[in-house]
């Protein structure tokens, strides 16, 4: 009988280990899987940026995107992924009540001489799941991108980037997208697809830079009126944002602590990273659904493909926060209403005289706002933590979390751009703007054969 028990002992040992390992293989398979499609983001961002441009801006607005995705890399491996971990509960590096943050634990897990932090086979998610907080980071600074085409230095745009990136945003997210950040222990903050930390930051910090760059040369006439300066390729522009659209996808992976992953609260079901429950069968019900309400809704106020395709990605920002909580007919109408009011932030930052080339203070902070609000509104009462005797969501602090979240991303792109615009960092001369990026910074040419057509020796 004894025999009997411990042979069975053993086999059950035998099982757990194994299952064990078996999520272990699917989490780092998961958040590995997640890394390509972000980088499918940056494809469609590539490919968005350079259609928007003027066919001699289009290679100097991909360049520019190609080296700040570089950039922020190292940088985020040296200094962010600690950030992440040690600041959550505020400025003086303690402990939260999830134990998982503070001086010492991000030490532990994130310094850059940390076993963690390097090729250990006994921990094979760590580098996954960091990789999927890089491309959160480079996403963010794609953000910022788009609005500054055509006239901002090279150097400057990678300096904004790489501290948009690389430090504010993740200090957006340990403060909102982590259990023990202050802001969702102390005020139930809420935002699972992270409408607020990454798009309503950089919108914020995108609209703090774009004022101080100031317009294109002819974008706005002595009277006030603005002219439409349209890309060279609106084709590339839409097939860029179905790209981004469908990069989506790994970016919301991302947003999903999955079972048998280091830091889950649970080993048995997907969870937010907040450790509250949530399926991927609701996120995607809900991302669809968001991104044909702000297809439609994109569409019947203005019949521009280029609105429509924004409102597909404006659709998704806007029910971002609360995918894991929306009825999928409530889904719709949050994509909807977001991406139909969207055009006309556009045309009010405009008659601002603000030029933001593509719309992304419309876009990404105007409906990161909206995404976070909207939880207040429609989802509050929700355990914002898991376990028992936690906060609940409400429309305080959503409203208090979409706040801190424009501040942080404003004031310091506003202050760094004026910065750099005072050291002679932030703009091209506008003999070089006038001529054409392309010409004067990138000793290649986009279209060869169009702007030096062949010609024919006489006969």
């Amino acid at each position: 009988m004894e025999q009997d028990l411990a042979t069975l002992a053993a086999t059950v040992a035998e099982l757990k280990a194994k299952a064990a390992a078996t999520g272990t293989t699917f989490s780092e398979t998961f958040y590995f899987l997640t890394i390509p499609l972000m980088v499918l983001i940056h494809v469609g961002f590539l490919a968005y940026e350079m259609g928007a441009s003027r066919s001699k801006n289009a290679l100097a607005s991909g360049i520019k995107n190609i080296l700040a995705f570089a950039m922020i890399v190292p940088f985020f491996y040296f200094v962010g992924w600690w950030i992440y971990w040690a600041f959550p509960t505020g400025f003086d590096l303690s402990a939260g009540p999830a134990g998982i943050s503070g001086l010492d634990y991000a030490n532990s897990v994130a310094a850059p001489w940390s076993e963690f932090m390097g090729p250990n086979l006994d921990d094979r998610s760590n580098g996954v799941f960091w990789g999927a907080f890089v491309m959160f980071a480079a996403t963010t600074a794609s953000i910022l991108s788009g609005a500054l085409i055509e006239r901002i230095r090279l150097t400057g745009f990678v300096v904004l980037a790489t501290v948009l990136g690389g430090f504010i945003w993740i200090l957006a997210a340990a403060w909102g997208w982590h259990a023990d950040g202050w802001l969702v222990t102390k005020f139930g903050y809420h935002d699972f697809g992270a409408a607020g930390v990454v798009h309503l930051i950089a919108g914020a910090f995108t609209l703090g830079v774009v004022i101080n760059l100031g317009p294109r040369i002819g974008k706005f006439n002595a009277d006030g009126t603005a002219n439409a300066i349209p890309g060279h390729s609106m084709p590339m522009t839409l097939v860029g944002l179905m790209l981004i659209i469908a990069g989506f996808w790994g970016f919301l992976m991302g947003c999903v602590i999955v079972p048998g992953e280091t830091w889950s609260w649970s080993t048995s079901s997907f969870n937010t990273i907040y450790g509250t429950p949530m399926t991927l069968s609701g996120m995607t019900f809900n991302t669809l659904m968001g991104m044909a309400g702000g297809i439609i809704g994109a569409w019947m106020i203005t019949r521009d493909p280029f609105w429509m395709m924004s409102g597909a990605l404006g659709g998704i920002i806007s029910c971002a926060a609360g995918l894991d909580l929306w009825y999928p007919p409530m889904a719709f109408v949050i994509g909807f209403f977001g991406a139909a009011t969207m055009p006309f932030v556009s045309s009010f930052v405009e008659r601002l005289k603000i030029d933001d080339a593509v719309g992304a203070v419309a876009v990404h902070m105007y409906l990161g706002f909206w995404g976070v609000i909207v939880v207040g509104i429609a989802a509050q009462g929700y355990p914002a933590l898991a376990g028992e005797s936690t906060i609940d969501t409400s429309f305080l602090g959503q409203l208090v979390g979409a706040l801190v979240m424009i501040a942080l991303g404003f004031f310091p792109g506003y202050g760094l751009s004026w910065v750099l615009k005072a050291m002679g960092q932030l703009r091209v001369p506008a003999e070089a703007e006038i001529l054409g990026l392309d010409k004067t910074k990138v000793p290649a040419s986009a279209y060869p054969e169009a702007l030096h057509p062949t010609v024919t020796p006489a006969e």
